[in-house]
């Protein structure tokens, strides 16, 4: 249950960064938009781990003897490239409206790593759906608060939260990695 805690705070980390920028950008900004941004990036991140699921199920049998290693990059992958984005100031786009369009695009953008963390799952003995209900509700939850507090908290917090959570996937990562090596698996 820890695992996955840690997994949805981490793989929230950019719905919640998107949401501070979006606090930031979106002239009057209040607690209605909070909630669809949140109601969007729940929904994708709630979905994209079930699809990720479903294909890592379908070759599961194929790869077991790697899946360890291919959790561990695909982890470790995603958590440095989010490390990588908040040292070197990579920022999203600037969104100044809220249109159901942009936010699909949002949601997305912030939810293809979801659907990444969703593959490796299918390695690991979780409940799928319970999985996702967590990732979804943290996202939903993480999403709110960051857009509610975008105009106070600014830039340097969206750049702290994204590294944290980059460290957290490439610890999880590693974690996954070495319990499967000292197992003997």
């Amino acid at each position: 249950m820890l695992q996955i805690l840690l997994i949805a705070l981490s793989l929230a980390m950019d719905a919640f960064a998107v949401s501070v920028s979006t606090g930031i950008a979106v002239p009057g900004f209040g607690p209605r938009q909070a909630a669809r941004i949140g109601v969007w990036c729940g929904a994708f991140q709630f979905a994209m781990p079930l699809i990720g699921w479903f294909l890592g199920s379908s070759v599961k049998t194929y790869i077991e003897a790697v899946d360890h290693w291919i959790a561990f990059g695909l982890l470790a992958f995603i958590g440095g490239n989010m490390i990588h984005e908040a040292l070197s100031g990579g920022q999203e786009e600037a969104v100044t409206d809220l249109s159901a369009r942009r936010l699909f695009l949002l949601a997305l953008a912030t939810s293809i790593d979801a659907l990444a963390v969703g593959v490796t799952m299918a390695f690991m003995d979780v409940n799928i759906l319970f999985s996702a209900a967590i990732i979804g509700v943290v996202a939903f939850l993480l999403a709110m608060l960051g857009g509610l507090l975008g105009r106070r908290l600014g830039q340097l917090f969206q750049r702290r939260a994204t590294l944290l959570g980059g460290a957290v996937l490439v610890f999880i990562g590693g974690k996954i990695l070495l319990e499967h090596l000292t197992a003997g698996g």
